[in-house]
């Protein structure tokens, strides 16, 4: 590994042992990295010069901002960042009351394929580093000067198809001596990779799992999600029942009313008949209109009659509610107008 921003402190200690450097030499590199959000050596004042020539070898990973978009409604702001190999990735600040949240990508594009979805329009490029998914939120909070208290990983991407850097950067995020986020204040989104599921449970993490429903049962599901040709909503949610089991979390679904698809009241009730028992929450989410399909949002009087027959049936809902509306807000659409414009623009 030659990423220094993905090392955990105990390998940052190995590599400095390595280098005949002096074990503390790593806890103040990883302060320099994590707590005061450094993008370079040179910003280390306290590393003698010998040691800064021995890192240079190991490149200091630090996104580019490429594009602000700031809502006049809610001052939500949309970041469009550039990694080191050009590939182009996405994050959103919202403000709420109870704080600043960030949902970044987990992946530079994806291959998933979800119908309504602009991420997934140019397929997948690359999963990223731990040190990118971080990196995300330690730009945001180096450009606002405002500390981030909730992260969702709901960005571009499928996060379990990028497992192993998510659960790093699951402990880089959570760890002592750098933002040390509560595992409580983090919220993983996935289209539902049942093995992975399963393997995520098992690790017993405090962080709220959200799982990407849209439909009540197999057949609708398919049309809009291809994972779910693979696995059934039975399967999905017996990984869901596993999940709650193991760690004690409530199961969040994420479901995206679209017209006349997903949002009569035969849906709201099927949905409350497979979610029966479960400790779980439904959050609606009016689908975005994205420009190369043909879906339509539920009206806002669908959306209201669809919670409140949920809530009949004893299913706990709530209206997501929107941010960013003026701006590029739906997951993809700022990356993906940047980069037909690069291309026109050859």
């Amino acid at each position: 590994m030659t990423d220094i921003k993905s090392m955990t402190l105990e390998e940052l200690q190995e590599l400095m042992e390595s280098m005949g450097e002096k074990k503390f030499r790593a806890t103040q590199i990883y302060g320099w990295l994590h707590q005061r959000l450094a993008v370079s050596y040179d910003e280390m004042a306290n590393l003698p010069k010998s040691l800064k020539k021995k890192l240079e070898s190991w490149p200091v990973t630090a996104l580019e901002t490429i594009d602000v978009q700031i809502s006049k409604i809610d001052g939500t702001r949309k970041y469009l960042f550039r990694l080191s190999d050009g590939n182009m990735i996405e994050s959103v600040l919202m403000r709420y009351r109870h704080g600043n949240s960030v949902c970044i990508s987990s992946q530079a594009g994806c291959r998933m394929g979800c119908r309504f979805c602009a991420s997934t329009i140019g397929g997948l490029a690359r999963n990223l580093l731990p040190s990118e998914m971080l990196d995300q939120i330690y730009r945001i909070q180096s450009s606002t000067g405002e500390r981030i208290s909730n992260v969702v990983v709901m960005g571009s991407g499928e996060p379990l198809d990028n497992y192993d850097n998510l659960l790093r950067f699951i402990h880089l995020l959570t760890a002592e001596g750098g933002l040390h986020l509560s595992q409580r204040n983090l919220t993983v989104s996935t289209c539902g990779i049942v093995p992975k599921m399963y393997e995520l449970a098992d690790e017993k993490l405090q962080m709220t799992l959200a799982v990407s429903l849209h439909a009540s049962n197999d057949e609708k599901r398919q049309e809009l999600m291809p994972i779910a040709k693979k696995y059934s909503i039975k399967e999905l949610l017996k990984a869901c029942r596993y999940y709650f089991e193991k760690t004690g979390r409530r199961i969040t679904f994420e479901y995206s009313l679209v017209a006349g698809v997903n949002d009569t009241k035969e849906d709201a009730l099927e949905l409350a008949g497979i979610l029966k028992g479960m400790n779980c929450h439904v959050n609606l989410i009016p689908v975005n209109p994205v420009r190369e399909r043909s879906f339509a949002r539920s009206g806002r009087e669908a959306v209201e009659n669809f919670k409140i027959n949920l809530e009949k049936c004893g299913i706990n809902g709530t209206i997501r509610r929107e941010m960013g509306s003026d701006i590029d807000g739906a997951c993809g659409q700022l990356r993906k107008r940047y980069m037909e414009k690069t291309e026109s623009e050859k």
